[in-house]
């Protein structure tokens, strides 16, 4: 995302991103022979899934790094095991506060305070940059629920089902870009830097394929396995890999209080992922 944005609008990266995982997902879905859903109720739920699960955290991290970098957007993907919790709590009838619940979701929100930090503005990141990020994870939060909810009885088979939210999410992106690129009167085909449009068409496309068309069919397959909550805790590799590549290839730097609040986060996801032990009691 930070080398696309050298050449083009955050939305255009936003409507590449999932336009390009589409097409991908869509080949693979034909060549593996799956068919898609058939009646327009699923489609109509897989919508509202989509808006929080694309549409809006892939806007929401490409305009973040539009003021922080990289490696702070990453981080704040890591809140998405917290967020997953606390809206399971809310929208799932099911769900149960535990006290680790609890103090996953109180440490997550003292990782981020301390990432933000608020008590200073000269030390600190952008805090309306780091909002929207973390607004971003909090979405899959969001829309991991409302999958597990909306869809427990429908039936999406394998590639079919991330095959479908990022087709749905197509159409939302499209119509934001147009809008925005109308309002503030820019093309939306055209790159503000025709110099730098090669490497940024490339790291888009690389996003497309590799980082959300790909990485949906495993993240859908660990769903499957385990479960939204538990496999929501995947994410927080990402902020290691995003500091990580933001550091080597970037030349990107986080401050003390940074990699604190980031090691909160990541141990507030560890935390959610842990599973109660049980107990195995002997008959005498």
């Amino acid at each position: 995302m930070k080398l696309g944005l050298e050449a083009l609008h955050p939305m255009q990266i936003a409507t590449l991103r999932i336009g390009i995982a589409a097409a991908t997902l869509l080949l693979l879905a034909a060549a593996m022979r799956t068919r898609l859903p058939r009646d327009a109720g699923t489609w109509g739920l897989l919508a509202v899934c989509s808006l929080f699960l694309t549409a809006i955290p892939f806007t929401a991290f490409v305009l973040a790094e539009t003021r922080i970098s990289s490696s702070l957007a990453g981080l704040g993907n890591a809140i998405t095991p917290v967020a997953t919790v606390l809206f399971a709590l809310l929208l799932l009838p099911s769900d149960r506060l535990t006290p680790r619940k609890l103090a996953a979701v109180l440490l997550g929100l003292v990782g981020v305070v301390l990432i933000a930090q608020p008590w200073t503005a000269a030390a600190g990141p952008d805090l309306i940059g780091f909002a929207i990020a973390v607004a971003g994870g909090a979405s899959y939060g969001v829309g991991w629920t409302l999958n597990r909810r909306l869809l427990a009885h429908r039936e999406v088979p394998g590639i079919a089902h991330p095959t479908a939210l990022m087709v749905t999410g197509l159409p939302m992106v499209l119509v934001a870009l147009l809008i925005w690129s109308g309002l503030e009167g820019w093309s939306p085909v055209a790159a503000h830097s025709p110099e730098a449009l090669p490497l940024a068409l490339l790291a888009v496309a690389a996003l497309g394929v590799v980082g959300t068309g790909i990485a949906y069919i495993l993240q859908f397959e660990v769903v499957r396995a385990v479960g939204p909550t538990v496999s929501a805790t995947v994410t927080y590799l990402i902020p290691v890999v995003a500091v990580g590549l933001g550091v080597l290839v970037l030349g990107e730097r986080l401050g003390v209080w940074e990699v604190v609040g980031a090691a909160v986060v990541i141990g507030a996801g560890i935390l959610v992922g842990q599973r109660p032990r049980v107990r195995a009691v002997a008959a005498g």
